[in-house]
């Protein structure tokens, strides 16, 4: 599995614990986002949700792992955008649920608040939980897998329905939410623009590089 990890600036100093927390799981790992804090360029909860969009609706990525203070801001960023599936994760219990039931293609940590003693290897036992599963969206309990997949794939249709689409998006969306994106190191190598299958978010992408 392809795994971005995506610290925003409030939760830079974590970016090593989460990273640690990863290792030896057999999964390609980019590490994107701020890796230490007070460090220049900035991201903001505004610009890692966009990047987490980006990744995944291009397929350059299948999972992100995110977050930030509260993990609220950052949650709520990502789900601003089509095919991005987010669940806010505090321990290795929600871990599992949401793997099991929700099946989501991203996580959000809360990677200030809440994070003391052992905080690290809270993250280790929450990897744990969320990367040992055998299938993700299977359902729990059993007597409900078929009606949670079936839900699980409702939610698909709703999101492609209740979205522009991301090229759409990408054309509206201001400069200072978009630029830093797109020039944050390593974002634009990773994203490859030029070979998008996408030919609408291709275009569209080109035309922001431009400005």
């Amino acid at each position: 599995m392809k795994i971005a990890i995506i610290n925003e600036t409030s939760a830079a100093g974590k970016n090593q614990d989460v990273m640690a927390a990863l290792e030896g799981r057999g999964h390609e790992l980019f590490n994107l986002g701020m890796t230490e804090a007070g460090a220049n360029p900035e991201m903001t909860y505004i610009h890692t949700g966009l990047l987490t969009a980006l990744l995944l609706n291009t397929g350059r990525i299948d999972f992100v792992i995110g977050g930030c203070g509260t993990g609220q801001g950052y949650l709520n960023s990502a789900l601003q955008y089509p095919n991005v599936f987010c669940g806010l994760i505090q321990n290795p219990l929600d871990a599992w649920l949401f793997g099991q039931i929700n099946g989501g293609n991203c996580i959000s940590l809360a990677l200030l608040v809440g994070y003391g003693w052992a905080g690290d290897t809270n993250l280790k036992f929450i990897f744990d939980r969320l990367f040992s599963l055998p299938e993700f969206g299977k359902g729990y309990p059993p007597h409900r897998e078929e009606s949670q997949q079936a839900s699980r794939k409702t939610l698909e249709g709703v999101s492609v329905s209740t979205h522009k689409s991301l090229a759409e998006i990408i054309t509206a969306l201001d400069d200072c939410v978009i630029k830093p994106v797109l020039e944050y190191p390593g974002v634009l190598k990773l994203l490859d623009v030029e070979n998008i299958a996408d030919c609408e978010l291709k275009d569209a992408l080109q035309k922001r590089m431009l400005i």
